[in-house]
């Protein structure tokens, strides 16, 4: 699952480009492919200190697909977080990425935390979080049997994946659409 130093080496890089990407995360590798799909006609390279991608936070998360609920209403992250959630399972579904659409339950365990519970399906709701709703002891025990509490919050459409081969992808296609990886390239500033 790693797109390695195969890529473009230092002795090939071209004297210039009309952008540069730098970082081979999940946000630079997205980054780069979205300005190659809109203006394919660009030179555009992409640096990355590692010899692979993804090998910082991308390749060390949860890889949790959020559906939106934390967020604050309004704010260009919940509605990116909210829009992307389809176009995410719809890109891997395209591309065989395997996933999983599991659902998540956030769960209040004392009647002191169902104020910070109320906010959070609020917020929630606020953001266009599709399916969410409340959940009796007794509910999400059917879910998931081992957990306990007064209350929960439960999002069916969050999902996890792998967001290391994700980025995998993502390079392979900025590769595809013409740009240059250039790994093992640190920019000092």
């Amino acid at each position: 699952r790693s797109l390695s130093s195969s890529a473009t080496s230092a002795r090939t890089i071209p004297a210039n480009y009309d952008i540069v990407v730098v970082g081979g995360g999940i946000v630079g590798l997205a980054t780069a492919r979205e300005v190659l799909l809109r203006y394919p006609s660009l030179r555009l390279a992409l640096l990355e200190k590692e010899d692979k991608v993804g090998q910082h936070q991308t390749g060390h998360n949860s890889g949790v697909v959020h559906a939106g609920i934390y967020y604050v209403p309004g704010s260009l992250k919940a509605k990116l977080c909210v829009e992307g959630l389809d176009l995410s399972y719809a890109y891997f579904k395209d591309r065989n990425i395997p996933h999983e659409i599991c659902g998540k339950l956030i769960v209040a365990t004392s009647e002191a935390e169902l104020v910070r519970l109320d906010k959070l399906y609020q917020r929630g709701v606020a953001n266009g979080v599709k399916d969410l709703s409340y959940m009796s002891p007794a509910e999400f025990a059917k879910v998931e049997p081992h957990c306990s509490g007064v209350r929960a919050i439960y999002s069916p459409h969050t999902g996890i994946v792998d967001w290391g081969l994700v980025a995998c992808h993502f390079a392979r296609e900025v590769q595809e659409l013409g740009g240059d990886m250039l790994l093992s390239h640190e920019v000092d500033s």
